[in-house]
């Protein structure tokens, strides 16, 4: 697996893994402004992908690499990947490339009485890379609950 930012090329690649969560998300592969999402965060050279061998998306990332307080945008594994380590390759890659301490790393995910948050596993996720739960934020556009969880950098 390699870990490099994404290019134009891979746009299609961001759809099909938009594709795979958007029973937990909402509509994203048609929507104007996640396609604007992805070119902007590609433009700025502050989206990432894991890719195989054989040249296979198995991840994705869009990163706000603001100081102080860095933001993961979007995360999304290939299903068939998950549970591999291509989401905490991801992290790591821009944690590296993109972080400055000190500050702080926030995601929004699932709430913890969402139907995806057990299922998806991103909560175990993020608190194994040191993340840990914090307020409450904005439902998702399906209407389930969200959390943002922050980790502290130094």
């Amino acid at each position: 697996m390699i870990v490099r930012l994404a290019r134009e090329q891979d746009f299609a690649g961001f759809l099909g893994l938009a594709a795979q969560v958007e029973h937990w998300f909402g509509p994203m592969v048609g929507d104007p402004g996640f396609h604007s999402a992805v070119d902007k965060h590609i433009g700025r050279s502050a989206a990432l992908v894991a890719v195989s061998s054989c040249s296979d998306l198995l991840g994705g990332l869009l990163f706000g690499a603001k100081e102080p307080t860095y933001h993961v945008h979007w995360l999304v594994v290939s299903e068939k990947e998950r549970g591999k380590g291509v989401g905490r390759a991801l992290m790591v890659d821009a944690t590296r490339r993109f972080v400055r301490g000190p500050g702080s790393i926030e995601v929004v995910t699932f709430g913890a009485d969402h139907p995806g948050a057990v299922v998806s596993g991103a909560r175990v996720f993020y608190e194994c890379l040191g993340f840990a739960p914090a307020e409450a934020a904005d439902p998702g556009p399906e209407g389930g609950s969200r959390q943002v969880y922050r980790r502290v950098v130094t």
